[in-house]
C-alpha cells in the first residue's frame, strides 16, 4: 500500500497540467508546510527566523522542466535575486537549484551561461551554490557540468543519490575535485535496472558513500531525516576523529523540526532546505511520496478547511 502511494504522488509529481493550475491557486491544501511562500521576500523572513534558531539554510526557487530559453533566463535572474538578498539581509543561507530549471532540457549553453551568471554574483557575496540532482536521465549531464564549473569556481557542490547503482563510481571519480557533496537517498522514480529497488540496499549503499567521502577528507552533508542514518553518522565521525566542521546534517523545511533543533543542542551544523516560489506542485508531490504521515498531514488541513 505504501509503495502504491509513493509511486502515485510521484507520477503525479511529473502531470504538467496540474503543475499549472497549482501555480495558478497558490499554496493550498498543506503546501504552505514545506514552502516558505511564494516571494524571496516572504523567504527571507523564514530564513531570518531560522537562523536566530541556530539553523542555517539552502535556499531554493521552486522550478524545473523549463521547456523554453526566456523561461530558463528568468529562473538564473530569480536565483540572482536570491542570492543578493542573502547578501543584503546577512542570511546565514546558501542556494541551490536545479539544472532543467536553468535549461538543461534546452542547450548546454544556455545552461553554462545562467550557471556562470549565479555563480559570480554568488562569489561577490560569499554564497555557495548546490546544484540538485534530478532524475537518472540527467544525472550523466548534470556532473559533468559540475565538473566543468567546479574547475572554475570553489563555491559550487553538488548532489549524489545513493539509490543508484552507478553512485559509488561518481564518487570514485568527483573525489578528483575534492568536493563539497549533499549525500541524499534519492526521491524520484527509477527503473530497477539503474537503482536498487529495496530499500535496505539503498541504506547500505548510503552508509557506503558517507563513510567513504567523509574519509577522503571532503565536505559531507548528510541529507536524511533516518535516525538510524543519522547515528550512523556521528559513530562514524567519533570513530575516526572527524571533526564538526566537516560535515553537517540537512533536512526539508517543515519536516522534523524537533530533530532538526536537537541535533543544533548536541552541537552539530543543521541546515534547513528552504523552498520558496510559485512552482511548488512537483516538490509538493515528491514530499507526499516520501513520507506517509505528511499525507495525512495535509488530509487533516483539508478536512479542516
Amino acid at each position: 500500500m505504501e509503495q502504491a502511494m509513493r509511486n502515485f504522488f510521484l507520477f503525479l509529481s511529473k502531470n504538467k497540467p496540474i503543475t499549472k493550475m497549482a501555480k495558478k491557486y497558490g499554496l493550498r491544501f498543506g503546501a504552505a508546510r514545506f514552502v516558505a511562500g511564494s516571494s524571496i521576500e516572504q523567504a527571507v523572513e523564514v530564513i531570518r527566523e531560522l537562523n536566530k534558531q541556530n539553523l542555517v539554510v539552502t535556499i531554493d526557487y521552486l522550478g524545473e522542466f523549463v521547456d523554453n530559453v526566456e523561461e530558463a533566463n528568468e529562473m538564473a535572474l530569480e536565483c540572482v535575486e536570491a542570492v543578493r538578498a542573502i547578501g543584503r539581509e546577512k542570511l546565514q543561507s546558501q542556494l541551490s537549484l536545479k539544472m532543467t530549471s536553468m535549461g538543461l532540457d534546452l542547450k548546454e549553453d544556455v545552461v553554462t551561461k545562467n550557471m556562470r551568471m549565479i555563480l559570480d554574483e554568488a562569489k561577490k557575496h560569499g554564497v555557495f551554490v548546490t546544484i540538485d540532482m534530478e532524475d537518472y536521465s540527467r544525472c550523466g549531464k548534470t556532473l559533468e557540468i559540475f565538473k566543468t564549473l567546479k574547475s572554475e569556481y570553489d563555491n559550487i557542490g553538488t548532489v549524489i543519490q545513493a539509490y543508484l547503482y552507478r553512485t559509488e563510481k561518481d564518487m570514485e571519480e568527483l573525489n578528483a575535485y575534492s568536493p563539497n557533496l549533499r549525500l541524499v537517498k534519492g526521491a524520484y522514480k527509477e527503473s530497477p535496472k539503474v537503482a536498487f529497488p529495496d530499500k535496505k540496499d539503498v541504506d547500505e549503499n548510503f552508509k557506503k558513500i558517507i563513510k567513504m567521502h567523509m574519509l577522503n577528507g571532503n565536505y559531507t552533508a548528510i541529507a536524511t531525516h533516518d535516525d538510524n542514518i543519522i547515528e550512523y553518522t556521528k559513530k562514524l565521525a567519533e570513530e575516526h576523529n572527524i571533526p564538526r566542521d566537516q560535515f553537517e546534517f540537512q533536512m526539508l523545511f517543515g519536516i522534523c523540526v524537533e530533530r532538526q533543533h536537537e541535533l543544533v543542542k548536541e552541537g552539530y551544523k543543521m541546515r534547513v532546505y528552504v523552498p520558496y516560489g510559485t512552482d511548488w506542485y512537483g516538490y509538493f508531490m515528491r514530499r507526499l511520496a516520501e513520507r506517509p504521515a505528511n499525507v495525512a498531514f495535509v488530509l487533516k488541513g483539508v478536512i479542516k478547511k
